[in-house]
């Protein structure tokens, strides 16, 4: 089995399809249905073609691929795919023929057989979720990470009358997705090692003698494009997971959606919207830089307060905070605007490093795709430069160590950028560059009232 995704390249070779599901030597990734009940096929059973070959027409919107299985104790079974154009949805069922003199009862399953290995796998993206979730109106979005399987100790709800189970990874998601209120059991499991189970048990219609039924379940096997995944199942856009910052997130990237229709290019909807992220938190990021730029001001003075009462640091304190208070200075004033911010940036970055339309999206020039790194490592240059000068605008530490560590963490951030998305980069560089402009001119302003105050 294999399942590729014509509209999505390959990560490594851009010139092949990038591929779902597949059995090999590399990886298991595997979406399994059958039936439970005496004489009916599972996935293990061999079904054969009904025909040759089959063919999408030009003026169909869809096809059939009927498949049989053999004939048990007057139970004919055949398993029909049905694929519609310009649709990652596959409708997978069963056609079930009861030619015995007593009636059938049976339960189908749906499930998606996968290993426990992260898929395109770098630094950047060990940390976006990669396993089965389960959505219910009782349990809501839920998580299963395969750690918890492999020890038993997974916990989710089981039953329910409503709900879809999914196999998430970066950027791409399959799932089951049920339709009307039947009773349905969840189920994840270890079937080897380090490879995991999960699916959904569903009741068959009683099949009379002489009956012949169809039951099934839609599958979506495709990218986490959240105007396509709105449309699937209730709730099922959640695979795009952001955590608790989900509140925040989605109506960025909304945001984010609305300007990359407008200017059709990725790397320049990240710009526009730093700028406008920016602009929105405009007064307290002043007020954090006001208040930096009068701890810049007073900063020699505070290091004569520390040599003076090196020795007595109740009365240092003391000393310090008069000094606070004389020049209306809050020592905390810096800070707070910045930790009100923290969760909207975050959840940007989250955005930025989930959204499927980033993978294989260019900006300009060498920056070919906004999901992976520079090639050349400019942008992660250009960003540690721009922390350099925002490091030597903000006042100097008080204390040798902080002073220290202020100016080590351009280093470190730049060592880790390397390897960083193109587009998280370029986000964080252009915030960079804003914060500069804007600490610039208010330190501007207060140093010169000062000079013209004394």
């Amino acid at each position: 089995m294999r399942l590729e995704l014509t509209q999505h390249k390959a990560t490594e070779d851009k010139s092949q399809h990038f591929v779902l599901m597949e059995i090999s030597k590399e990886r298991t990734y595997l979406a399994q249905t059958g039936l439970i009940g005496e004489g009916l096929p599972n996935h293990k059973t061999e079904f054969k073609l009904k025909a040759e070959s089959y063919e999408l027409k030009p003026d169909e919107a869809k096809i059939e691929i009927r498949l049989e299985a053999p004939e048990v104790n007057g139970l004919k079974v055949a398993k029909i795919y049905t694929f519609h154009r310009g649709s990652y949805q596959i409708d997978v069922g069963y056609e079930i023929a009861n030619r015995r003199q007593t009636p059938l009862a049976a339960h189908a399953y749906y499930q998606l057989t996968r290993d426990g290995k992260v898929p395109e796998a770098s630094m950047t993206n060990i940390a976006t979720f990669t396993g089965p979730a389960i959505f219910t109106d009782e349990g809501k979005f839920q998580k299963i990470e395969f750690a918890e399987v492999d020890k038993g100790k997974a916990k989710f709800v089981q039953k329910a009358n409503n709900g879809w189970l999914a196999m998430v990874q970066h950027y791409f998601v399959a799932g089951w997705t049920p339709q009307g209120s039947d009773e349905r059991e969840f189920f994840v499991r270890k079937v080897a090692d380090n490879l995991f189970s999960a699916g959904i048990i569903l009741p068959v219609p009683a099949v009379a003698p002489g009956q012949t039924i169809r039951v099934g379940v839609p599958l979506y096997a495709g990218p986490q494009e959240q105007a396509k995944l709105e449309k699937v199942a209730p709730g099922f856009d959640l695979v795009v997971d952001y955590g608790w910052l989900t509140v925040i997130a989605a109506p960025i990237y909304w945001l984010l959606e609305l300007i990359h229709r407008l200017v059709g290019n990725w790397g320049w909807s990240i710009i526009l919207l730093t700028v406008l992220i920016k602009g929105a938190f405009y007064p307290l990021s002043a007020a954090s830089y006001r208040s930096m730029a009068k701890m810049k001001v007073v900063t020699p003075k505070l290091m004569k307060i520390k040599e003076q009462f090196a020795s007595d640091r109740n009365r240092m304190n003391q000393e310090m905070m008069e000094l606070y208070r004389k020049e209306k200075i809050n020592p905390l004033g810096g800070c707070l605007p910045i930790l009100v911010q923290i969760p909207v940036f975050i959840a940007l970055y989250w955005v930025l490093l989930g959204s499927v339309e980033m993978r294989h999206a260019p900006w300009l020039l060498w920056i070919e795709d906004l999901s992976t790194k520079d090639p050349f490592y400019v942008l992660p240059i250009i960003m540690g430069v721009s922390m350099v000068i925002q490091t030597r605008l903000n006042p100097t530490p008080p204390d040798p160590i902080q002073a220290k560590v202020m100016m080590a963490m351009p280093i470190v951030f730049t060592f880790m950028f390397l390897w960083f998305p193109s587009g998280l980069v370029l986000y964080w560089t252009i915030n960079n560059v804003l914060s500069i402009a804007q600490q610039w001119q208010i330190t501007r302003l207060i140093e010169g009232g000062k000079q013209k105050a004394s």
